[in-house]
């Protein structure tokens, strides 16, 4: 290296003062990377237990521990219709040591139902898809039908009689329920639980008549016959429920909807660390064992990058931000 010029030396000292001070930056935020995790990494579930999104996140929890070699704790952070535990998971330090498994209807339906939203989309990176999952169409054992033609038929002589639950106002569940009055032409009243967790036990213990909901959230209600499934709210059955017909077989084509349940950080997290978090979804995803289980909760593994992730989530919000603006739905319905 060329010696500096004497009357250049104090400029020189404090610039290689500088200079040493950004190398032994960067190299601790790359030892950082190249170590993590060396700590505790706390999956942020923003609903309550027992629905959807936790079993999901608990399906990849204790396997993802094994495989970053530090515990992943789920802590289940409900409310204010998913944002509180939302808005944590923005707020918080973009090390990859606080992440969030979230549920596609918040995510895409929130930014556009809700005017003062303490997050946005962007505040977020997408790691990895957790599962996908058709809505399932589900009425209490007291509703006295078999199958959707007849419970349509049901619900138009009794307007305004029937409610249907949902996961919360903006959840699918919601949106889908908006959706099924207007498609069909019926009257039913909505109402918001705080999880599917909380909607479920209702629709069980027949206090509500109808729930449009993932399969994880009542998969062994409708196998032990506490419910009824009256469809599929997809263009496909389910392997693991071959015997409950789409919406199109059932008589409602173009009826569908998705949900999906995936993994988030916040903005600004190193790619290092997302690629590492996407890698171990990844190799979960891929185990057997996991595998049988989102067969039997009927959920759909999908093996997808970050960016792939990130684009789709991003469409998402696209999507079902004109669905609603289109059938002008609110929070209030």
């Amino acid at each position: 290296m060329r010696r500096p010029l004497k009357r250049r030396s104090f400029v020189a000292l404090a610039t290689a003062g500088l200079a040493t001070t950004a190398t032994a930056t960067h190299a601790g935020t790359a030892r950082a990377q190249g170590t993590y995790p060396d700590k505790p990494i706390t999956m942020v579930v923003p609903a309550p237990p027992g629905g959807g999104t936790d079993l999901v996140a608990r399906l990849y929890s204790d396997l993802l521990s094994q495989e970053l070699g530090v515990q992943v704790l789920v802590d289940n952070r409900g409310g204010g219709n998913d944002n509180i535990g939302t808005a944590i998971v923005a707020r918080a330090k973009p090390d990859g040591y606080t992440i969030l498994m979230q549920y596609s209807a918040y995510h895409s339906a929130n930014p556009a139902l809700i005017k003062d939203l303490n997050w946005k989309p962007d505040d977020f990176v997408g790691v990895a898809m957790g599962a996908m999952a058709p809505h399932v169409i589900v009425v209490a054992k007291k509703v006295p039908v078999d199958d959707l033609k007849s419970f349509i038929a049901y619900a138009k002589a009794n307007p305004g009689k029937l409610n249907y639950a949902s996961v919360g106002a903006g959840s699918v569940p919601h949106l889908g329920g908006v959706l099924l009055n207007k498609a069909a032409g019926l009257d039913m009243v909505h109402v918001p639980y705080k999880g599917s967790g909380p909607a479920t036990a209702d629709i069980v213990a027949g206090q509500v008549e109808v729930l449009i909901v993932t399969p994880p959230a009542v998969s062994g209600h409708i196998r032990n016959g506490n419910v009824k499934a009256l469809a599929l709210a997809s263009d496909n059955r389910l392997p693991s429920f071959p015997e409950i017909p789409t919406t199109a077989e059932a008589g409602l084509p173009g009826f569908t909807l998705d949900g999906w349940f995936a993994l988030f950080a916040p903005a600004g997290t190193p790619q290092p660390i997302v690629d590492k978090l996407n890698a171990a979804m990844r190799k979960v995803g891929k185990m057997e064992a996991v595998v049988a289980r989102a067969n039997q909760l009927g959920t759909v593994l999908k093996d997808w990058t970050p960016a792939q992730m990130d684009s789709f989530a991003k469409g998402e919000v696209e999507t079902w931000g004109k669905v609603i603006r289109d059938n002008k739905i609110t929070i209030a319905e």
